[in-house]
């Protein structure tokens, strides 16, 4: 018996010496995501660059596996990118780089070499595997995927730039954007050829493409910019987050993952938890802080800068442009118009709001339109029916006696109204291009987000197919300064386009 146990101890100790033994690790990595901010400094209690830095800085300290990822949008639409086309926001971003950078469709707002100017600025790594020359080479200075280290993991990274951005913005002809979803399908089984344990997208995309993405599961980790939106998915196999734009609030991921090796195999298996990091409860980074406020400043100076001259005279009281056409009026319709490429525009006389008058000879400054329109609206293009613009103009007559804001001004059309029938029945004829309007026609109308979103009673614009949405839209006050400063002087007047029976 003392014999038979002595050979089989033998034999284990001998079938154990052969089984490699199973080494495994334990590593937590924090994905921390921002996207779509814009503004130097958030109003707001919560949001903007010193809060996000802060942030970053914060999660950096702690010590562990970080990788900072921006999703795009940087450089567009704030008001001082308006003047110095976006080189703040880089500097700023400088302060706190990410680790990560994809364009968004904002990139582009300036034009192609605003754009290789701006990204040359940037002290960051910049990622756009969809993003081509003309003649099919990637750009210089960005990345298509890398893998990097991160305690032992192999963390694949592939950046992806907005695909619509040619119809959202102005990226020029000699760039091309490849699809999404199959670039980024592509780009992950390369990274996952060459080793990579986890494979993170970073992404700039709509809802619709976020999704298609999601359900090609080629990624593990989706970091998405765009929406706006404060979203969390996860089903168990595949994590979509995006941050709320401004960073008012940043998603961090703290992805644990084990590494198993046994017998010359690698296994991976991984679990995400997520932190909702609300920056009304940070205090600002001193350093951006410091930065911001001198941004400011330069700002303060910047607004009382001439644009260009009104060779004819211009009135903002509330009672001409909440009750009459006004020549205020149809600058402001017709710059946005021409912004955007529509074929008219109605812009609510309430959201001009200067109340003063402008002598011919008047050099008007950046103030004198931020004073003009101090709401930050944007100018949106949709698709409405003839029937709808119909509609829009019943409502900006409607309470005319009232002086109420919903008054339209406009261009590329003219009405006629009589304002002794009830509200709802006033318009009494519509032209446009010197045609009557036709109700069942297509055509695209130039307005500002808030009555696109049914605001001063414009409800019916809510059904317009927007072709320039809220999200991509430029700041109106902008569009307004550079129709002004293109022209160096503007001479609109009261020329017929509304016509009232009292």
């Amino acid at each position: 018996m003392r014999k038979l146990n002595t050979a089989l101890f033998a034999a284990f100790l001998g079938s154990t010496a052969i089984i490699s033994p199973a080494l495994a690790e334990t590593t937590t990595i924090t994905f921390l995501l921002t996207n779509d901010i814009y503004k130097v400094d958030n109003e707001a209690e919560r949001g903007g660059f010193a809060r996000l830095n802060a942030v970053v800085k914060a999660e950096r300290a702690k010590g562990g596996h970080v990788v900072y990822a921006h999703a795009g949008d940087l450089i567009s639409p704030s008001l001082l990118s308006g003047f110095d086309k976006g080189a703040h926001t880089i500097a700023l971003t400088n302060l706190a780089p990410p680790d990560i950078f994809t364009p968004g469709n904002h990139e582009y707002d300036f034009g192609p070499e605003v754009f290789f100017q701006r990204m040359k600025e940037a002290k960051f790594p910049l990622y756009a595997a969809n993003l081509r020359k003309a003649d099919g080479k990637p750009l210089e200075g960005f990345k298509d995927r890398s893998i990097v280290d991160l305690g032992g993991v192999k963390v694949g990274l592939v950046g992806l730039t907005a695909e619509d951005s040619p119809v959202k913005s102005s990226p020029g002809a000699d760039l091309t954007f490849l699809p999404t979803v199959e670039t980024t399908v592509a780009e992950a089984r390369a990274l996952r050829e060459a080793g990579a344990d986890l494979v993170v997208a970073v992404v700039h995309a709509n809802r619709q493409v976020d999704r298609a993405l999601y359900d090609s599961r080629a990624v593990d980790i989706i970091l998405t910019g765009d929406d706006h939106d404060l979203a969390l998915f996860f089903d168990g196999r595949t994590v979509m987050v995006e941050s709320k734009e401004e960073a008012e609030f940043v998603t961090a991921v703290d992805v644990k993952v084990d590494v198993e090796e046994k017998d010359g195999k690698r296994s991976v298996t991984w679990y995400p938890n997520f932190r909702i990091i609300d920056t009304a409860t940070v205090a600002p980074d001193p350093e951006t802080q410091a930065l911001v406020d001198k941004y400011n400043a330069e700002l303060s100076k910047e607004l009382d800068i001439p644009v260009g001259i009104t060779s004819e005279s211009l009135d903002s009281r509330k009672a001409t442009v909440r009750t009459t056409e006004a020549a205020i009026g149809n600058l402001v319709a017709d710059a946005s118009r021409e912004a955007v490429g529509a074929d008219v525009a109605i812009t609510n006389g309430g959201g001009i709001r200067g109340n003063k008058e402008y002598a011919p000879g008047t050099e008007i400054t950046r103030r004198d339109i931020l004073t003009e329109l101090p709401f930050g609206n944007r100018t949106v293009k949709i698709e409405v029916t003839g029937e709808t613009i119909w509609a829009a103009l019943e409502n900006g007559v409607s309470q005319v006696e009232n002086s109420a804001g919903r008054f339209p001004q406009v261009s590329g059309l003219s009405f006629e109204a009589d304002l002794t029938k009830p509200a709802g029945e006033r318009v009494t004829a519509v032209m446009i291009g010197g045609a009557p309007i036709d109700k069942a026609k297509i055509y695209t109308l130039a307005t500002n987000d808030y009555m696109f979103g049914g605001g001063d009673g414009y409800t019916m614009l809510k059904t317009g197919k927007p072709l320039l949405g809220v999200r991509d839209a430029k700041l109106l006050a902008n569009d307004i300064m550079a129709y002004i400063s293109a022209r160096k002087s503007v001479a609109p007047k009261v020329e017929g386009r509304i016509k009232l029976k009292m």
